[in-house]
């Protein structure tokens, strides 16, 4: 398997062309209706046809595949070409993908965020190297003048056992390149898969450990500018003044400019434009409130008493169940913002010129990126281009657009190609975050310890609606109440890995345990009895697959053998996101007096499994990323301001600290459904409820490490 550089269509084209003609395929990967695959170079290199990726095979055996979607490490430029592969059945030394380019009017749903690459594309992944594949055999049917019916295909060959010919797919792939596509093909069977199923490495594992030219960082082109720019440092501030006459004079400097509510300084190194930056005086007026840590916890408060909630959902008779009920058990939950802190910053690449604008970085969302700029520049997007480069991670933070806005900006103000940088401490305080949000639950008992009501209250800080109302257990509680109450803040939220429920699966499962524990119930029992009922006698609209969850609780209690190990305490947690079901157990054992998680059983039905390899990758990184941040993950504000800025202060989860991460996978044999972000929401809950076996106290807060039970434990 081997990558290429960036490409636009027309440039695959000549990639494939150079392979001395060949099988040129056009066809549908991410498009919510699937068009035909065509077999016409020419219609292809011209974009006269809607097609959002582009397959060859050249007369010398290598078979050539672009992948739209943004890589940000989710392994989707390995996983899409292996689906082609399979159905092909290529001979995956033979393979090479190519990184494509925001191709204008042409790709279909071109963003990598929400889990959605892979079930979006799964399907017309298939047929297109189904296609590719029959055509290959008609060609060696008519070339043999035999049946195609007695031709089988193996490793990038056609076979035809009873002569004893064959012949390569380079061999064929002109002749094929002449016949009508069909409107129909028949897809493999799960049982005679070879690849898919299968590890195989990260197609860029070699190039990134060896350094090579593939992140935005790395970007560079002769002649270009750099930029650092001084927002705001605090929330609630606008710019009055700017005193850059001292900037201006440092080597290496070229411009300081100004838009927006921001100051840009421009030269010929980082290094030299860092150091200018510090040099700039500017002072700031109040444009909105200077909002701190201490005002947010009061305005949780007050609005979960008294703010003016939207209904999310309403079963039953809520107020009649929770006034008859035998016990009440209530909890609230509270998290902070959080910064999303990928490896990479922030950074982009613009020339902004009147004929077009030239645009090349890290980006989840290259369209949106595109039509930003559009808006800014006034340049039509038809003449804007997008090169993607690979990414050292999103986590959400990448799905805006705001540090390409800047790029943009600051090429037109001083009308040269530039480079915007994000320092480290400008990608940590410069805002995004994660939505600080709390929860308020209540459980009504009666006197068999059956859950006969609940409420949930959601209070976030720019979150939208804080809830997922459809979500486990709705559905399975005849009187239900869940609503949510909106502060808007100064301090700016986005998307952050698995959003909203990233806390809210934590919060939710943990109060679960609790009610579990009132009802006299295991914890496991009392989920299962609960889904059970929502599988009998639901109550209203079941939003989510009971029996696959049940599966992955029994899976996961199984793996764990479940209330079966002396010594070690575990503790319980599942739940539904982006198309996908995930239980985990924490496993929790105390060492000189003090709670250890030493490891976390996790079950995953994320349906058919592509790689084995990429997929462990993303269920350990998210169950990591879960723990760490519930343990650790904290942003706090004075007067707007952030009080952390680099990883002295922001702590994140060390190596020694990660637990054993063991995984099952359910074998379900339905299409594959998201896992870049099912893994992350069940993993505090579970090392949460093992805490409270250990030690008999609850964590209501994030980071657990500054709740009042682990002073002390180190």
């Amino acid at each position: 398997m081997q990558t290429l550089e960036q490409t636009s269509r027309r440039n695959f084209m000549k990639i494939a062309a150079a392979a001395s003609g060949g099988l040129f395929l056009g066809f549908n990967w991410t498009n919510s209706s699937a068009l035909p695959v065509v077999v016409d170079a020419k219609s292809i290199a011209a974009g006269s046809i809607n097609f959002n990726s582009y397959l060859s095979i050249g007369t010398d055996n290598i078979i050539t595949i672009v992948s739209p979607n943004p890589e940000i490490g989710q392994g989707i430029k390995t996983a899409f070409p292996m689906v082609v592969a399979e159905e092909l059945d290529a001979d995956w030394k033979q393979v090479k993908t190519v990184q494509g380019n925001l191709d204008t009017g042409i790709f279909e749903r071109q963003v990598t965020g929400g889990s959605g690459a892979v079930p979006h594309s799964w399907e017309r992944l298939r047929k297109a190297g189904a296609t590719a594949r029959h055509l290959l055999v008609e060609a060696a049917a008519a070339k043999w003048n035999v049946p195609a019916t007695e031709l089988t295909t193996e490793n990038g060959k056609v076979l035809h056992k009873t002569s004893g010919k064959s012949a390569s797919y380079g061999e064929l792939a002109e002749a094929a390149s002449k016949l009508t596509a069909p409107t129909e093909v028949k897809l493999k069977e799960e049982k005679d898969f070879k690849l898919i199923g299968q590890s195989v490495r990260n197609v860029d594992n070699h190039n990134i450990a060896t350094g090579k030219p593939l992140f935005g960082l790395d970007f560079y082109k002769e002649g270009m500018l750099f930029a650092l720019i001084q927002r705001p440092k605090a929330f609630g501030l606008k710019l009055k003044s700017v005193d850059s006459a001292a900037a201006k004079a440092m080597p290496g400097i070229v411009d300081v400019v100004t838009f927006e509510n921001s100051v840009a300084v421009v030269g010929k190194s980082t290094w030299q434009v860092k150091k200018a930056k510090d040099a700039l005086k500017i002072e700031y007026e109040k444009a909105a409130e200077l909002e701190s840590t201490a005002d947010h916890n009061r305005i949780f408060t007050q609005l979960m008493d008294n703010g003016e909630a939207t209904v999310r959902r309403k079963d039953g008779d809520v107020d009649a169940a929770f006034k008859g009920a035998a016990k009440v058990i209530k909890a609230e939950y509270q998290c902070p913002f959080l910064p999303h802190s990928p490896l990479e910053p922030m950074n982009f690449f613009a020339h902004v010129r009147e004929d077009g604008v030239e645009l090349v970085g890290p980006t989840q969302t290259p369209e949106r990126a595109r039509t930003e700029v559009a808006k800014l520049t006034g340049i039509a997007p038809e003449i804007i281009t997008v090169e993607i480069t690979r990414q050292g991670g999103g986590f959400g933070r990448r799905l805006s657009a705001d540090f390409v806005i800047e790029a943009a900006h600051v090429s037109k103000l001083v009308k040269a190609p530039v480079k915007v940088v994000w320092t480290r401490e400008d990608d940590m305080t410069g805002g995004t975050y994660r939505p600080a949000v709390r929860y308020r639950f209540e459980a009504a008992l009666d006197k068999n310890g059956t859950m006969i009501g609940y409420k949930l209250r959601g209070v976030g800080m720019n979150s939208g609606n804080s809830t997922r109302e459809d979500n486990f257990p709705s559905g399975s509680v005849d009187n239900l109440l869940i609503d949510s109450v909106e502060h808007k803040s100064p301090i700016t939220t986005g998307p952050w890995r698995a959003p909203i429920t990233n806390f809210l699966a934590y919060a939710e499962q943990s109060f679960l345990d609790e009610v579990a524990e009132a009802a006299g119930k295991d914890p496991v029992a009392f989920r299962l009895e609960l889904l059970e009922k929502a599988k009998k006698s639901p109550v209203n609209a079941i939003k989510y697959d009971v029996d696959r969850m049940i599966a992955v609780i029994k899976l996961a209690a199984e793996k764990s053998n479940w209330g079966k190990k002396k010594g070690v305490f575990q503790g319980f947690s599942v739940y539904f996101s982006h198309r996908s079901y995930v239980a985990q157990v924490g496993e929790i054992v105390m060492q000189k007096g003090k709670p250890v998680l030493k490891n976390v059983i996790a079950a995953v039905d994320c349906g058919i499994v592509i790689n084995q390899s990429g997929s462990l990758q993303q269920v350990r990184g998210g169950v990591v990323d879960g723990l760490g941040h519930a343990m650790y993950g904290n942003m706090t504000f004075k007067d707007g301001a952030p009080d952390q800025s680099n990883f002295n202060g922001f702590r994140l989860i060390r190596m020694n600290e990660i637990p054993e991460v063991d995984v099952h996978f359910v074998n379900n044999g339905i299409s594959p459904t998201g896992l870049g972000e099912p893994a992350l929401p069940p993993a505090g809950g579970a090392m949460a409820n093992a805490f409270y076996k250990a030690t008999k106290q609850r964590l209501r807060n994030q980071p657990f490490v500054n709740e009042e039970v682990f002073k002390g434990i180190s």
